[in-house]
């Protein structure tokens, strides 16, 4: 067996491990939860347990529509999840050619990023109405911020000397951008993309809480406000399902990157 051979099965019973080690600790926590829930160790009215959420997620199926509540976030999500990725790359971007338009910005944008976003839901009711312009926009303000600030600083400190060569030589700034900057931080981008889908769907959940009829933010607040705790906690456990299949996509895209390129 060759030394690449070793490696490639080394890898695979590597990831095997975690993938495994992860499914022991889901099936730890279930089993935990549910035995201390039958057995009075904490309140099921309160705590519910996995069983209680499996009949409660039947029970929205059949009765509530879970399904089109489940879309509607799941839409809300990628569309905010887009638009933070389209205007944080843009606004990077022209940050990496400007110096100075920088140099003005980048404290206000520290600033805004260090709002506490719910505190804004609010007022972007006031402005926008209820409705899916409103959550949209919310669900944009938690993650667009963050993510300006990340990809332009991975963009300003993109292998200088390569930088310099290239105007040395000649170069133009956007040969620069397309040639050196971005190719060099599409790792980068990848894994800002995977922290701005989380915080989208943190940003959506916060403004169907305050505005919205629909979705699984809604179903939240409408279960804790009538005291079906069941429906909370189901709710929040598709919301993490959610979560974790957006994750998993863009993990997934970012060893495929990893693989063909590297």
């Amino acid at each position: 067996m060759t030394l690449q051979e070793q490696y490639i099965r080394k890898h695979k019973r590597s990831h095997r491990i975690i993938f495994l080690a992860r499914l022991c600790i889901i099936a730890v926590f279930l089993l935990v939860w549910e035995v201390s829930a039958n057995t009075g160790l904490i309140d099921p009215f309160f705590f519910s347990s996995p069983s209680r959420v499996c009949k409660s997620f039947v029970t929205l199926y059949q009765e509530n529509g879970l399904l089109g509540h489940i879309g509607i976030t799941l839409l809300e999500t990628l569309l905010s999840f887009l638009l933070v990725f389209g205007i944080s790359m843009l606004a990077a971007t022209l940050l990496w050619y400007s110096d100075k338009i920088s140099a003005v910005l980048e404290p206000y944008l520290v600033v805004l990023n260090s709002l506490p976003k719910s505190a804004l839901a609010p007022l972007f009711i006031v402005w926008l109405g209820t409705g899916i312009k409103t959550i949209i926009v919310a669900g944009i303000s938690v993650a667009v911020f963050g993510a300006i600030i990340s990809l332009y600083t991975g963009f300003a400190l993109t292998e200088p000397e390569k930088c310099k060569l290239i105007t040395t030589l000649g170069g133009s700034r956007k040969q620069i951008f397309n040639k050196v900057v971005l190719p060099s931080n599409i790792l980068l981008i990848l894994s800002t993309m995977k922290v701005n889908i989380g915080l989208s769907l943190v940003g959506v959940i916060i403004g169907e809480f305050l505005a919205a009829r629909r979705g699984l933010g809604y179903l939240i607040i409408y279960g804790s406000q009538t005291f079906k705790m069941s429906m909370v906690i189901t709710s929040i456990v598709i919301l993490c399902m959610i979560a974790m299949l957006l994750y998993l996509i863009l993990q997934f895209a970012e060893h495929w990157y990893k693989k063909r390129v590297l």
